[in-house]
């Protein structure tokens, strides 16, 4: 197993804070934007399918007892 050892930490933290400190507030807002409509996507997707799920199940118990009926 990899264990990094104090001078990688130091590395990787400083390598971090060189990038966040690299960042404008306006590139920090344009991050979160993308975030979220990546992440809004992807609700979105996941809702779609369990709709489509639901409605399915819903059009085939119609079905089935409309074929009972007759």
């Amino acid at each position: 197993m990899f264990k990094p050892n104090h001078s990688e930490i130091t590395s990787i933290v400083a390598a971090m804070s060189s990038i966040g400190a690299s960042l404008t507030l306006e590139h920090a807002g344009v991050a979160v934007g993308i975030v979220t409509a990546l992440v809004t996507c992807v609700v979105n997707a996941l809702y779609t399918i369990r709709k489509d799920l639901r409605e399915q199940r819903l059009a085939d118990k119609q079905l089935r007892m409309r074929q009972e009926q007759d």
